[in-house]
Parts: structure tokens; sequence; C-alpha cells
């Protein structure tokens, strides 16, 4: 009883101690998990992002210009050819990567051997870097080269490829699909999965043959994943680089000349930076417009 008494005594002495504590100390473990991301936030794409507008509106010498280099920006018949570059790329491959790595979700889904086999070997050119794999294809593209070799053994003459202004966009597009294909088919395999099976083995009861199936559970059910593989894919296709400063450098004729490449051309060898910051925050702003598409995108499919 005596121990218990004095159990009782303590509780009740504690407890005003415990109500006591400030409120602040409860808030401040959060604020110290977040402030290294914060600080980061902060260094790595604020700063930055402020410094490009800052420059954007300015001169060559610092001053104060305002919209100026983003008149001289859509006024100049180089970066309207650069724009046009730029979306026709994006409209082709977006696209092409987008069914070839959903047929390639399809085909390898199932758990098999065979498939996961082969699923591994679609994969595997993701983990060349860009750069090697630019030097690779590189290679092929020369007049005598794995591709040219490849056509001669179809009875097809040899292609100029990188060196023929019809053929370098396209002959970079096949490079990037090779290795942005195997990439997002793994998310989409990832939203296949997700699908019940219930579903499939309900429409066979009812008749439903594969294509029906496809039609009415599978790409309605996938709308997510294929949202985000098309938006994210245009944001890579955006920011393409490597191919274009090792490979083509803008050409043949300015037809691979895409707004990425214009942007560290302007840079570092036409040394007009604000001019630069300019291109690259338009590019941004596209940036943003993708994003709340993605968004866009998002929500409407939550209300379906």
């Amino acid at each position: 009883m005596a121990m218990e008494a004095a159990t009782e005594v303590y509780i009740v002495r504690a407890a005003p101690i415990i109500s006591r504590r400030p409120k602040w100390r409860a808030a401040i473990a959060p604020l110290l998990f977040l402030a290294p991301a914060m600080v980061a936030l902060i260094i790595f794409r604020l700063l930055p992002a402020g410094w490009l507008v800052q420059q954007s509106l300015s001169g060559p010498y610092g001053e104060f210009v305002g919209l100026d280099n983003f008149e001289f920006l859509f006024t100049a018949p180089s970066f309207a050819k650069t724009l046009h570059a730029t979306l026709t790329f994006v409209a082709v491959t977006v696209p092409l990567q987008t069914a070839i790595a959903f047929g390639l979700a399809l085909l390898f889904a199932e758990n098999s051997r065979i498939f996961s086999s082969l699923r591994v070997l679609v994969f595997l050119p993701v983990f060349i870097p860009s750069s090697v794999a630019a030097i690779l294809w590189g290679a092929a593209y020369r007049p005598q080269g794995l591709a040219n070799a490849l056509l001669a053994s179809l009875g097809v003459s040899a292609q100029p490829f990188l060196s023929s202004p019809d053929q370098a966009l396209m002959s970079i597009t096949v490079m990037t699909s090779w290795i942005g294909c195997g990439y997002w088919m793994m998310f989409l395999i990832g939203g296949l999965k997700d699908i019940p099976r219930d579903l499939y083995e309900a429409a066979a009861i009812d008749g439903a043959g594969k294509f029906s199936s496809l039609w009415h559970i599978t790409i309605p059910l996938m709308r997510r994943p294929l949202a985000f593989v098309i938006v994210a894919d245009t944001v890579a296709a955006f920011l393409l680089f490597a191919p274009i400063a090792l490979l083509t450098r803008g050409g043949p004729g300015g037809s691979t000349q895409l707004v990425m490449f214009d942007v560290y051309q302007q840079a570092y060898f036409f040394n007009d930076l604000p001019l630069a910051a300019a291109e690259g925050l338009t590019l941004m702003v596209i940036m943003m417009v993708i994003i709340l598409i993605q968004f866009r995108l998002l929500s409407r499919e939550k209300q379906l």
C-alpha cells in the first residue's frame, strides 16, 4: 500500500512538470529533419532559378534591359528553327518510345524464366551512360559501320544517317529509344502488375477476348502509369544534350539543334549569358507547363 501511494504521489507531481514543457520543443525535431532538404532546395534550386531570371533581364554588361532578350529570342529565325527541331523531336520520340515500351511491358509482364531473361536484355542499355551510348551509336552510324552493314545484308544501299539533314534527327531518336524503351517499360510493367487478375477472369467468363480486355480493362487502368511515362519522357526529350553534343553538335544544317544544346552554345561558345538565361527560362516554363499537364492527367484519372 505504501508503494502504491508513493507511485500515485509521483504521478501527481510529475504531471504538472510534463504539461509545462514548451510547445516549440515538439516542433523543432521535424524542422531539424527538414533543414538539410530545405537548404539543398534553396542552394541548388531556388537560388539558380533566381539567378536565371535576373540574368535573363540583364544586358551584356549587367544592366537591366527588361524583356529585350526574349524579344530578340522569339524574333530570331535561328531560335524558331531550334524550337521547331525540338518540338519535332519530342513529337516523334515520346509516342514512339511510349508505344514500344507499352508493347514490351505487355509482352514481358509475365514472370516466366524466358520473359525475365528477355526483360533484362531489354533493360540492359539503361545501365550504359548516355555519353558511352552516343559513342557506340556514332560508330554504328558511320558509312562503314554496323548499321549500313545490316542494311547491306538486306539489300538496302548505304545511308548517310548523321550526315544527312533529313535523317540525323531520326537517327538520334532511334538511339535514345534504344535506351528509353527499356527504362519506361519497367514503370509500365509495375502498373500492369497492379491490375487485379480477377477483372480478366471475369471478362473471360463474359466472353471477352484478349483485345477486348486490353481495350476495356488494361488501357483504362493504365492511365496513370501511362500519363507519368508520357510526361516524364517529354521532359527527358526536351533536356536531351549529350548525344547532340557528341555526335552532331546541332548539325547538319541545324537539323539537330535542340534547345538544350543551343543554351549551352549561347553560354559557352558565344559568351552571351543573358540570352542563354532567357532561353533557359523559356525551357523552364515549358517544363512547368508539362508538370501542370501531368497533375491535370492524374487528377482526371482520380475522378474516373
